[in-house]
């Protein structure tokens, strides 16, 4: 059985970040836009178009850099959506984002809009020159997309995907940084959960403990929401913990993360509430050999200067070759990892229908296998790996014990 970890502490992981290091990254952000800019300017030409129309609020803050918070783009109406042209970046806002526009996207030209887009489309477009206009077509609603062809025959709307996505799986050193820093507030506030865990404490307290635990200690916000699941609920990928008590021999998993300076991380870990039942043992065995298959698989492919990073489908194979060959390929059924950055769910992917091309490098990703019984229980083991192959470099940048631990004695 794999070895059990001595309980850790806080204090085992990185400090929260300084005023100084945010100062840090929101320079050097400031310093990659143009760059960032001109990689999405240099495809206009391929596509024939002489624009490019934004939405996505990641992709506001990382081409320039208004930052709106996790579901506020619900409430702000237009407000952040912006148009690279061939020579200046328009940001849209109304009189509630005018102010905020111009302290974060200074290097962009705000235009006034108040739910009215359709109506002030061709202004907006024509303001730039534009006639082609790149838009995401997975991303604006049909009849958002309607309204706007409508409003300026003369402008022609050019679907697109994935173009700002693809630039972004490919992480900058200082986005690199601030994950990590995301990933030690996570590993600290477990550490500091850990003596309140025990029997007769509920689901739903211990995650609300979790999400204190990391606001208070260096997260500006979660990254998603606190996952506490004990005994059959850990079946559940992603459930929603209750107000239910653990009880002694169960497991208790928990998904979390952290967002540090616009960051994000994600992490799981399967504790043990008591003595491990030898079947739950043995299960956490399994997973645990899965996930560091599936590094070892990274880690070879980058000690060899002459190979490519493998595909992300090559390590989702490496992960699930161990689960199917102990029998429980039916009871692994999700992808063994994601990237992560602005958002918590982005390029790469790693799963059995990830494209076979070479991963991005550098770039962070989870590699996360689990075995989920239904009605008696489930283990998954989640870390972000930081891939660079210049650099021959496989770093896991979370840093919180995997091996077993028990709590609750």
């Amino acid at each position: 059985m794999i070895g059990s970890a001595s309980v850790p502490s806080p204090a085992d992981f990185a400090a929260p970040p300084l005023p100084a290091d945010l100062r840090r990254w929101s320079d050097a952000d400031r310093e990659a836009r143009p760059a960032r800019l001109a990689r999405l300017r240099a495809r206009f030409a391929d596509a024939g178009v002489d624009a490019y129309f934004g939405v996505r609020r990641e992709h506001m803050r990382y081409l320039t850099g208004f930052a709106l918070g996790d579901g506020e783009e619900k409430v702000a109406g237009v407000s952040g959506q912006f148009l690279v042209g061939g020579e200046e970046v328009v940001i849209l806002a109304d009189s509630r984002y005018s102010i905020q526009a111009r302290q974060e996207a200074a290097e962009a030209r705000l235009f006034e809009a108040y739910g009215n887009l359709p109506e002030r489309w061709p202004e907006f477009v024509g303001s730039v020159g534009a006639r082609r206009v790149a838009v995401e077509a997975g991303i604006v609603p049909h009849a958002a997309w309607d309204r706007l062809a409508a409003a300026a025959p003369h402008v022609e709307l050019v679907p697109i995907e994935n173009w700002i996505e693809a630039d972004r799986a490919t992480k900058e050193p200082s986005e690199i940084e601030r994950i990590a820093a995301a990933c030690a507030v996570a590993d600290r506030a477990l550490a500091a959960l850990l003596p309140r865990i025990r029997p007769g404490v509920t689901e739903a307290s211990l995650a609300l403990d979790l999400e204190w635990l990391m606001r208070t200690n260096g997260a500006e916000a979660l990254a998603f929401d606190v996952a506490c699941l004990a005994g059959p609920q850990a079946a559940l990928p992603h459930g929603s913990p209750r107000d239910v008590a653990i009880v002694d021999g169960q497991v208790l998993l928990f998904d979390f993360g952290a967002q540090v300076a616009g960051y994000r991380s994600d992490m799981t870990r399967t504790l043990f509430v008591g003595t491990p039942r030898d079947r739950d043992a043995v299960v956490y065995e399994l997973v645990s050999h899965a996930q560091a298959t599936a590094i070892a698989s990274l880690e070879g492919a980058v000690a060899n200067p002459d190979a490519l990073p493998p595909s992300g489908r090559a390590v989702d194979a490496a992960a699930r070759g161990v689960i199917e060959a102990a029998g429980h390929g039916d009871h692994f059924g999700h992808g063994t990892g994601h990237g992560i950055g602005l958002a918590t769910h982005e390029l790469p992917v790693l799963s059995q229908t990830a494209p076979e091309t070479p991963l991005p490098s550098p770039t962070v990703f989870s590699v996360e296998p689990g075995v989920y019984l239904d009605g008696e229980m489930g283990v998954r083991i989640e870390d972000l790996i930081a891939l660079d192959a210049a650099a021959r470099r496989v770093e896991r940048l979370t840093r919180f014990p995997r091996e077993v631990v028990v709590v609750g004695r």
